[in-house]
């Protein structure tokens, strides 16, 4: 009986922490990307959004 509830055990192993893991890191990948783009895109971006609010 030990030895089935050993492979239950065994074949039954929590991986979510690792898959979490992975999410967090693309996440954090995604977000350094986005300040990046921001700061060196911020004016310009600026620029265009006020063009189209004034035209509006």
């Amino acid at each position: 009986m030990a030895l089935i509830h050993a492979f239950i055990a065994s074949v039954r192993r929590d991986d979510e922490g690792q898959g979490l893991a992975e999410y967090a890191l693309i996440l954090a990948l995604i977000a350094i990307v986005a300040i990046v783009a921001l700061l060196f895109l911020g004016g310009q971006i600026s620029t265009i959004l006020s063009n189209v609010g004034a035209s509006i």
